[in-house]
Order: C-alpha cells, then sequence, then structure tokens
C-alpha cells in the first residue's frame, strides 16, 4: 500500500531525495548565469522542443526538423497536426519531463531506464537536427550519460540516480524560469502562449496563459517532490 499521508517521515532515503533537491536548487540559481549551465539549460530547451514534436506526432502531424539554438531559443518545425494541442506542449511538457526524471531517481533502476529512454531520444534527434548546435549537444549529452553510466556500474562512483534527478530539477526550474520570463515578465508576441491566445475560444491573452502555464509547471515541480517522498516511504 502506498503510504500517500507520508507517516513516519522521514527516513534517510527520503531526506536525501530533499536535500538533494535543495543542493540541486541551490546549485543551480547560485550557476544560473554562469556558463556552467549552458548544456543543462540547452538540454531543457531540447526537451521543450521534444514535446512540441510529439504533440504533432500524436496529433498525426509531419516533424520537419528541430533546432536549439545557443541563445538558448529553439524552434520545432511542423506541417499539420493539432495546433491547440503542439503549442502549450512546449512548457508543459518540459515540466512533465522534469517530474518524470525526479521520479525516476529515487529508484536506480528506473533511473537507468530514464538514462536509457533519453540516450535513445538523444541519438533519433541527431538525425532530424537542422543546426549543428543541436547535433553536438546530442553528442555531446549522450557521452556524458554513458560516462557516469559506466561509472555507475563498474566503479564506486554510483551517482547516476544524482545526475538524473539534477536533470529533472534543472527542467523544472528552467520551465517555471522560461514562462515567467517569456510570458509574464515580458510579452513576446511571437511566443506559444500569445499564438496559443490567438486560437483558443477562451478569452484569456497570452499574459493569462503564461500565468496559468506556470501555475501549472509549479504543481508537476511540488506534485514529483511529493510522489517522490510516496516512493521512498
Amino acid at each position: 500500500m502506498a503510504n500517500w499521508e507520508l507517516k513516519n517521515c522521514c527516513k534517510h532515503d527520503q531526506v536525501v531525495f530533499i536535500a538533494t533537491i535543495g543542493v540541486s536548487v541551490v546549485v543551480i540559481l547560485s550557476l544560473w548565469r554562469t556558463m556552467l549551465l549552458t548544456p543543462f539549460k540547452l538540454i531543457t530547451v531540447f526537451l521543450h522542443e521534444i514535446s512540441h514534436a510529439l504533440a504533432c506526432k500524436l496529433t498525426c502531424g509531419q516533424v520537419e526538423g528541430i533546432q536549439v539554438h545557443a541563445d538558448e531559443g529553439g524552434a520545432t518545425h511542423t506541417r499539420g497536426g493539432i495546433y491547440c494541442v503542439i503549442l502549450p506542449a512546449g512548457y508543459l511538457g518540459s515540466s512533465f519531463w522534469g517530474l518524470i526524471f525526479i521520479l525516476a531517481s529515487t529508484k536506480l533502476l528506473t533511473a537507468r531506464i530514464a538514462a536509457g529512454c533519453l540516450i535513445v531520444a538523444l541519438f533519433v534527434v541527431l538525425f532530424v537536427a537542422k543546426n549543428w548546435l543541436l547535433r553536438g549537444l546530442c553528442i555531446g549529452f549522450i557521452i556524458f550519460l554513458v560516462i557516469i553510466w559506466v561509472l555507475q556500474e563498474l566503479t564506486h562512483v554510483r551517482i547516476l540516480r544524482y545526475a538524473i534527478l539534477f536533470i529533472g530539477v534543472m527542467n523544472s526550474l528552467f520551465s517555471v524560469y522560461d514562462i515567467y520570463d517569456d510570458l509574464i515578465s515580458r510579452r513576446v508576441n511571437s511566443s506559444d502562449a500569445e499564438k496559443f491566445a490567438e486560437i483558443c475560444p477562451c478569452p484569456c491573452n497570452g499574459l493569462a496563459w503564461g500565468v496559468i502555464w506556470g501555475m501549472i509547471s509549479l504543481i508537476f515541480l511540488c506534485g514529483s517532490m511529493y510522489l517522490g517522498l510516496v516512493i521512498l516511504s
């Protein structure tokens, strides 16, 4: 039976889980404007664009290419599909992937599965990438994850779970920041939210959709921490 009420919290694994998330948040915020986090920011942009692509394919559209730019922007070129599903999939998809990686980090088996799925996704995108930055990012992160995995299996440096957790926290935080920066603090007329407001029958404007998506992203982040504690209880 799942311990939904978190009785007798917190055990050693739960304390380590919360402490690691806390340390990850502090490290990410401290290094936010440094080059050290750039690869992790770009992998988050990659997952944002992948979410657009998956939404397109799931609504019977065609993905013509994906780009990730050095300025931490990106683009997914699609044809067909359901636009009102494809547009919000980027921001909300990033939050969803953050939740998945955070939960996957609670067990070594699921961390291995998450790492394996990310490696496969990066390999597949190599063939639809429209620029060399994205190709280099894919190759670099494949090598990074393989090295972490080999260290996990063959040495006493067992950090695969923590690497997956860090990617999850980074993804969740970057998603919330990206929504705030692109949709709330300033109005970008070409943003997904502004485009979504134009086609959605709801009277909300782009700013309102930004607030809604931001709240959903925060719910994903808090939900991932709660569910992680339940899994570890």
